[in-house]
């Protein structure tokens, strides 16, 4: 079992490794950016939010034991305000590796204060639904640590924000319909 969680770890350094060359921040994170915009929820979001955090590739690979990796950015008012990681550990059936984008939207300076803390977690029955076009998820948030869930179906549902924060997956190279945010540990470091 030891051997087979190293191999994981492994690979989920690669992915990360592969997911973050520096000549190519700028246009990973605008285009990230862009396709959220595409959809009408998140468009909506993006003109109205306080601030957002943007993790254009989540890299996530398991065989049993699992991983998630990202690097991000925090944005109020549009302007760059930070860098965020994204990491997360799960145990339990699972086997493949999957790519994803993740945004999350902070209603308010209450929100973006409790994200931008230092360390925040999400809790563990969290979890957010993709989108192409048209797909919305809730959050909710307690103290440094927040749950999500589906607010709809995936075709005309109405984006909204539960405590604050409102949360949207959309895949990268492969088809994932949910993505689990249990557990999914946040750092912060300021510009």
């Amino acid at each position: 079992m030891a051997r087979i969680s190293t191999i994981t770890l492994s690979a989920m350094m690669l992915m990360a490794l592969l997911f973050s060359t520096p000549t190519l921040a700028k246009d990973k994170y605008q285009q990230a950016l862009t396709n959220f915009k595409k959809a009408p929820e998140t468009r909506q979001l993006i003109a109205s939010a306080y601030g957002y955090a943007l993790f254009p590739t989540v890299g996530k690979g398991g065989f049993f034991v699992g991983a998630a990796y990202g690097d991000g950015r925090v944005y109020r008012g549009g302007v760059h305000t930070g860098d965020s990681s994204l990491s997360q550990i799960s145990i339990g059936l699972q086997l493949g590796g999957q790519a994803y984008s993740e945004i999350i939207f902070f209603q308010n300076a209450q929100a973006y204060e409790k994200f931008t803390s230092g360390s925040f977690e999400f809790s563990a029955q969290a979890s957010a639904v993709a989108i192409n076009v048209g797909a919305s998820a809730q959050t909710g948030t307690t103290g440094n640590s927040a749950g999500a869930g589906q607010a709809g179906s995936n075709h005309n549902a109405t984006a909204s924000y539960v405590n604050g924060m409102a949360v949207f997956t959309a895949a990268k190279g492969g088809l994932m319909y949910e993505a689990a945010l249990a557990g999914q540990s946040f750092t912060f470091d300021a510009k």
